[in-house]
């Protein structure tokens, strides 16, 4: 674990919010880089990731002070204190979401074909903040099996642990590949988007059932497989819904 990878004089270098800042700053680069193809302004790009960006450090924070409040209320000056991480996704995902339906919304964007420029971009940033978690250690995994190969000691534990972390950046890697090859044979818009966050959803849902940090709250499963299961549902009715009304426009052209 190496929450601080440097110190610059008075400065520290924490390794969570170096990832993060690694991962939005390649993953707009990318979007800046091919958003001609989908006939979107590249200037437009760079106001539109930060705006993004805002929105979602914002939102996560709050949803993560929501749900550890009472550590919180009696620590009123760690709200702002991001340097050690807690930060929830689905809060990011939710506040970051609006605010771009606004940016896109007033400069006459359509907000289906910027979600399909951006989705596989998203999941590449992600990897990077689960790898800024691993460091960090946050996010960390329930005790391992005796024998299983992958298990990680964090500094100061004696207990074997699931390394959650790398499992997510993984497999976020793989679900940015998969968009990315998706993304050259999109047929309508929204696809891409709405398959991200199809395939987000069940790799959340699946890696939860590792996380040792989450408490279960409702049938064995925890807050963020509840909201996982609600955004895949959302998504698929969308998902069909939109490739429907596709098939539909083919037929009646």
């Amino acid at each position: 674990m190496h929450p601080i990878l440097a110190k610059i004089g008075p400065l520290y270098v924490y390794s969570y919010g170096l990832m993060v800042a690694i991962g939005f700053a390649v993953a707009t680069l990318l979007a800046y880089r091919h958003a001609s193809d989908f006939g979107i302004n590249k200037e437009k790009i760079i106001d539109l990731g930060m705006v993004m960006l805002i929105g979602g450090i914002i939102g996560a924070r709050i949803v993560y002070v929501a749900l550890n409040f009472q550590y919180y209320i009696r620590r009123p000056l760690e709200i702002i204190n991001l340097a050690r991480g807690g930060l929830v996704w689905y809060g990011a995902f939710i506040f970051g979401l609006i605010a771009a339906a606004w940016f896109l919304k007033r400069n006459r964007i359509v907000f289906w074909i910027a979600g399909d420029l951006f989705a596989p971009y998203l999941a590449l940033a992600q990897a990077f903040g689960r790898i800024g978690c691993f460091l960090n250690g946050c996010c960390y995994g329930s005790a391992a099996p005796p024998g299983f190969i992958l298990d990680v000691v964090f500094p100061k534990e004696s207990i074997l642990r699931y390394p959650t972390q790398i499992f997510s950046a993984v497999a976020l890697l793989l679900i940015f590949a998969i968009l990315r090859i998706w993304q050259k044979k999109r047929h309508f818009n929204g696809e891409i988007f709405l398959g991200y966050g199809l395939l987000y959803s069940m790799k959340r849902f699946g890696v939860e059932f590792f996380r040792g940090d989450n408490p279960r709250i409702l049938y064995g499963l925890t807050i963020s497989q509840l909201i996982s299961a609600a955004i895949f549902i959302v998504c698929l009715n969308l998902f069909i819904y939109r490739l429907l009304k596709w098939k539909s426009s083919l037929i009646s052209a």
